[in-house]
This record gives structure tokens, sequence and C-alpha cells, in this order.
């Protein structure tokens, strides 16, 4: 049942008015019909509205402390790139110093060559050794002119070497700059985005709680015209009892009037002696509902079902749904499509208008609705089993159902351990 279907019943329950006795059928149809079938109905509604406010909820938190992740992240690669700049600026100091050791170098390493370059041939060698003073100088000056030959090779090798390696360090890490820039670029396009994606999940929220609180609105009023139909069943049984009680009146002011004219005392006096009866002795005051009500009494947890296959789907009493106390008078019994419905016990029909049926057992009362037919009529006697009427389905929940009561003069009571297992 969508949420148009549902608003257009509520709309046309609060048209219908006033419950009263003197009500067509049609208005109370309108107003019984489906009516815990669309509660049932906003109750899954309003159920899944709430899981979708907690799975919203959920996933405002996750994308809160992703991004609170990621910024986290942001901030550690900022570090990282701030680390980066130092050494490219350390080792771009280096370079340059090893650059300015290479100049000098190869200043040094011009002179070496000039000087090889003079001594090139083997005389001039052999006359720079014969020229030493003795031989521990010529053995070093010969052992100076190998070291000078391989140590120019080695070092112009190791400077060769170095040089390659610095400005290797410095591609490296001039690409890991442009690599973590870009990465910032990235994570920072993500925070918007999942800053964005945050605002978006926390206005659905926003939604969902305001459908969530419009649900708890229809479905407080839903309730409350279930309880003003609940009303004119107890209406419907409060004006037996009164109209028991009249005859009651009737009877007792009579027998006073008699006792006065034998006795010669007031009519006032002899009532006086004759108290009141309750409403459950008003209900039992003849031989034959006195018997009724002790019968009904002695079948508790005997009473057949009033439909032939069903199962419980809402129980008696006190509940609340998300906030909104509910209090049912009656069960909900689940049964197959156009299912009987019978009467669980004798009695006598007090109230029979479309959808609902009240019976009078004595001083109990059973009441059935949520009823697609009615068979019986007012003042009519039934027998226990007897069909009054058929269970009406609902397209929407794929199931029927029969709402069933009961109650002890004008008060309601759990009817579910009555019935028999």
């Amino acid at each position: 049942m969508d949420l148009k279907k549902i608003l257009f019943s509520i709309v046309t329950i609060f048209i219908c008015g006033n419950l009263a006795f003197g009500q067509s059928s049609a208005e109370l149809k309108k107003q019984r019909e489906k009516i815990d079938a669309e509660i049932a109905q906003l109750n899954q509604i309003l159920r899944e509205k709430t899981q979708e406010k907690i799975l919203s909820q959920r996933q405002v938190n996750a994308l809160s402390k992703q991004l609170n992740l990621r910024e986290d992240k942001i901030s550690t690669i900022n570090s990282e790139l701030r680390l980066i700049n130092n050494q490219i600026s350390s080792n771009t100091k280096a370079v340059n110093a090893l650059k300015a050791e290479l100049e000098k170098m190869r200043q040094d390493y011009e002179k070496m060559i000039m000087f090889a370059f003079r001594n090139k041939n083997a005389y001039n060698k052999m006359m720079f050794i014969f020229a030493s003073k003795d031989f521990n100088q010529g053995f070093k000056r010969v052992k100076y002119l190998q070291q000078f030959n391989d140590a120019r090779k080695i070092k112009a090798a190791e400077i060769e070497e170095t040089t390659k390696q610095i400005e290797l360090k410095i591609a490296q890490l001039e690409q890991d700059r442009k690599t973590q820039n870009a990465l910032l670029a990235e994570q920072r396009v993500e925070r918007d985005k999942i800053a964005k994606d945050r605002s978006t999940h926390a206005g659905e929220l926003n939604q969902l709680a305001k459908e969530e609180r419009s649900y708890k609105g229809e479905l407080s009023k839903k309730q409350q015209e279930k309880k003003r139909i609940d009303a004119a069943i107890k209406s419907a049984i409060a004006r037996e009892i009164a109209e028991e009680r009249r005859k009651a009146e009737a009877a007792r002011k009579k027998a006073a009037e008699e006792e006065a004219k034998r006795t010669g005392k007031t009519v006032a006096e002899v009532e006086k002696t004759t108290p009141k009866k309750s409403d459950s002795e008003i209900l039992r005051s003849t031989p034959e509902a006195a018997k009724l009500s002790a019968d009904f009494q002695s079948n508790r947890g005997r009473l057949p079902w009033p439909v032939s296959q069903g199962n419980i789907v809402r129980a008696y009493g006190k509940r609340t749904v998300e906030g909104v106390p509910i209090f049912e008078p009656d069960i909900a019994i689940r049964t197959s499509t156009n299912a009987a419905v019978k009467t669980v016990f004798d009695g006598e029909i007090v109230q029979a208008f479309s959808g609902v049926v009240v019976i009078k057992h004595g001083e109990y009362f059973s009441f059935y609705s949520n009823l697609a037919s009615v068979s019986v009529k007012r003042g009519q006697k039934v027998s226990r089993g007897q069909q009054i009427g058929t269970a009406d389905s609902d397209a929407d929940l794929g199931y029927s159902l029969v709402n069933f009561g009961l109650s002890r003069g004008q008060q309601e009571f759990d009817p579910s351990s009555w019935l028999a297992r």
C-alpha cells in the first residue's frame, strides 16, 4: 500500500465524523473496514523508514570517518612533501658543493695533465727519478708517479659517478614531488566530493527523520480512529446493559408499587429496602441468563475459534509502536480467504452493522470485526459455531483477518486464553 493510498484512507476516515449508534453502515464500513490492516501497513512502513534512517546514519558516520581519514592522509602527504623538499634543497646544496669541488678537481686535473704532458716521455720521467738526492727519494718519486696516474683515473671516475648519482637522486626526488603534488590534488578533489556527499546524506537523514515523524503522526491518528471504532463496540455493549438495567428498574419499581399497596408503605420506603443490582447481576438476573453466564465461564480455555483455521497475528493489550502508545481490546486472527466467521458460544445478537457483530452471552459479550459480510441481525438468537459472517481480505497484506474480543459487562479481557488450544 503506497503512501498516497494510506493518506487517502486516513482523510476519508476523518471525514466520516463521530461514531454513534445511528450511523449508517456505509459510514461505519469506511471507518472500520481494513483499519487494522492499514495500521499494520503503517507499522511496516515506519519500521522500513526507521531502518533507512539507521542505515543512512551509519553511512553518514562512515563518510565522516572517511573524510577525517582522508584529511589525515592529506596532512601526512603535506608533511612528506615538506620532508622531500628539504631533502631536495639539501641535496641541491650538496650537488652545488660537489660541483665546486669538481671544478677545483678539474683545475688540478688540468695541472696533472699538463705535468703528465711535459713528462710524457720516458726520458723526462727517468730524469725526474734520477734527480733524486738518494734512493729513498727516488723510490718515492717512482711511487708518486704511479699513484698520481692511478689517483687521476680513480678520482675522475669517482667524480663522474658521484655526479651521476646525485643527478639521478635529484631527478627521482623531483618525480616524487610531482607524484605527491598530483596525489594531493586528487585527495583534495575527493575531500570536496565526500564533503558534498556528507551534506547530501545529512539532508537525506533529515528528510527521513521528517518522514518518520509524519508516519508516527499518521499512525497515531489511525490508532485514534481505531479507538473510536472500538468505543462504538463498547458503546453498543453499554447500551445493552443500560437497556437491561432499564427493564430491571421498571420491574423493581413495579414490585415496589405492589409491595406498597400490600403493606401500606410508600413506594420510596419499599425501594430503600431493595438495593440496586450491579451490571453483572442485571445481565444474569433471569435463570436463562444466569445459566448461560455460568456455562460460558465454565468453557474458559475450551471456546472454539471464530474461524476454522487461523493464527494470532496481533495480541491483546498495551503496546508501543515507535513511541506511539496503543491499546488493543481484541486480537487479530489471520485466516483463509473468505473464511466463515462463527460465534464462539450460544447467545443473542445485540449489534450487527457493516463489518461488526456484538453477541451477548449472559453477562459476557463477544465481538467480531473486520468482516466482509454479516449474515445475522440484531435480536437474533445464535448457537455455538453458527456462522455470522465472513472474514475480510486485504490485497496489500495478502491475507484475510478477523478481530475477536471478549468482555464481562464493559470490562474487556484477553480472549486468547479462553480459546481452545
